[in-house]
């Protein structure tokens, strides 16, 4: 199965400035982190973060927040047990007025925008926080992808440890070219050549 842009959210965990310094190959792997934000963006993706305890472990990258709609604070090591998944499939609202007296099937159904049920996820500690919120994810049956080249760990063995476990509990595993050429499906999409110009 393809990657779908209009089906897509993105998720960015945990790029903070206390720890990506001691992160494994941080420097590629905020680049790539910052790269997805930037195709979200040009894509028309919704781009949520997350941080950590970030009065210990400060707030996330200037440029990684930067591209993000809303950033959850948290000090649960998955995302979701602090909701984020009320963020990624916001509950229904009721209907207003009269219309809770009409009969089920005389009523309109709710308007409201498309549910994205595809995430794309990346972020640290790929074994911790990242294996954690991406578990509960599927739990809550998001189709979610994870993003590899924009992952890390303190140590490599953690982080492909959690690449062996998320692949068996169902993610895929993408890279951010990937996902990049993935939505856009075709070079003659409109963004193709912004794209293509941030992957090179």
């Amino acid at each position: 199965m393809l990657l779908d842009a209009a089906d897509a959210q993105l998720v960015l965990v945990d790029y903070q400035i206390r720890l990506m310094p001691v992160m494994w190959e941080a420097e590629a792997v905020t680049a790539n982190a910052v790269r997805l934000g930037e195709l979200a963006r040009l894509m028309g993706v919704p781009v949520w973060g997350t941080e950590q305890n970030p009065s210990g472990l400060g707030p996330n990258l200037p440029n990684i927040k930067a591209l993000c709609g809303e950033t959850l604070s948290k000090m649960h090591f998955s995302a979701v047990e602090e909701g984020l998944g009320e963020w990624l499939r916001p509950p229904s609202k009721p209907p207003a007025g009269n219309a809770r007296s009409l009969p089920k099937h005389l009523q309109k159904p709710l308007a409201g925008p498309p549910q994205r049920n595809g995430v794309v996820i990346a972020g640290c500690e790929a074994h911790v926080c990242l294996l954690q919120t991406a578990l509960d994810l599927l739990e809550d049956e998001f189709d979610v992808w994870v993003v590899t080249d924009a992952c890390t760990s303190r140590t490599e063995r953690n982080r492909d440890a959690a690449f062996d476990r998320l692949a068996g509990a169902g993610a895929e595993l993408v890279t951010t070219e990937m996902v990049a050429f993935e939505w856009l499906r075709t070079a003659e999409h409109p963004a193709f050549k912004a794209v293509q110009a941030l992957i090179k």
